[in-house]
């Protein structure tokens, strides 16, 4: 049997680009609370700037911008992704719902509904907890909602940065359905 030839049609785009010019941000805030890898931190800086959310929080231990860890996962976007410190998820979420956004945590919580199931009202911010912790009790009981990834298997939830991923493309997903 031979080999087929290569689809020469299909090219795969290499090297970043620059951000289109005139496109907003996704109005979107990722707080993460108190999260132990700075890879998974990178990669959610990563996340962040592949929808153009529009920042980070990081509260409590959370690594930030600079770190030796978080840059190798973050390969740049810990430089374009704008990051602050809150000391809790409590603070950062009250500060965030002062500011006008409504809040969801995406944990595994009773009656958490299935991210896509939620009709986001943007601005929005999504708080993720440590993957041994969870979301703090103080931040959850603040949250205005609170979603969930379901899981079928043993375990119930994935690590964080895959989380994140599915969260924000589900958030990215409606906000682009909107914008028409």
């Amino acid at each position: 049997m031979s080999e087929a030839p290569p689809n020469t049609a299909i090219r795969i785009r290499e090297g970043d680009g620059a951000a289109p010019r005139n496109a907003g941000l996704l109005p979107v805030t990722v707080v993460l609370d108190r999260l132990r890898s700075a890879h998974n931190v990178g990669n959610i800086f990563r996340l962040v700037e592949a929808v153009r959310g529009e920042g980070i929080v990081a509260c409590g231990y959370t690594a930030m911008p600079p770190h030796p860890k978080l840059a190798k996962t973050a390969r740049g976007c810990d430089e374009l992704v704008p990051c602050r410190h809150a000391e809790t998820a409590a603070e950062a979420v009250r500060a965030l719902q002062a500011a006008g956004r409504r809040v969801y945590s995406v944990e595994t919580v009773e009656g958490a509904e299935p991210v896509w199931d939620v009709r986001f009202a943007f601005p929005c911010a999504l708080v993720l907890g440590n993957e041994a912790l969870g979301v703090s009790p103080e931040a959850l009981a603040l949250c205005d909602g609170h979603l969930c990834l379901p899981a079928l298997g043993v375990k119930n939830s994935i690590n964080v940065g895959n989380c994140a991923a599915v969260a924000l493309f589900a958030v990215l997903r409606q906000w682009l359905e909107a914008q028409g």
